[in-house]
């Protein structure tokens, strides 16, 4: 008898069946994470380097643009991986 996250887990490979990857894909997704999460720890480090020097209403903006700059750097990654995903090779 299966559980009832197996019965979940075989319904929605039905509906939308998970597609292996080449070790090319594998390594290019992997190449893509790396390269954002450097991007980011150098934005992150830039970013709180200004707001120690800034005053207390500029910190408000940086952190705004710290905000920004992350999801901007999260969908670049997630259009890239798809694009990877999505290429036959």
């Amino acid at each position: 008898m299966k559980s009832a996250y197996e019965l979940a887990m075989s319904r929605l490979e039905k509906n939308a069946p998970s597609v292996a990857l080449t070790p090319r894909q594998k390594a290019a997704i992997a190449e893509v994470d790396s390269e954002i999460n450097a991007r980011l720890a150098e934005k992150k480090l830039f970013l709180e380097g200004e707001m120690a020097k800034a005053d207390p209403a500029e910190k408000d903006e940086i952190r705004r643009q710290l905000a920004s700059e992350i999801q901007r750097l999260e969908e670049k990654r997630e259009r890239e991986k798809e694009k990877i995903r999505a290429t036959k090779s």
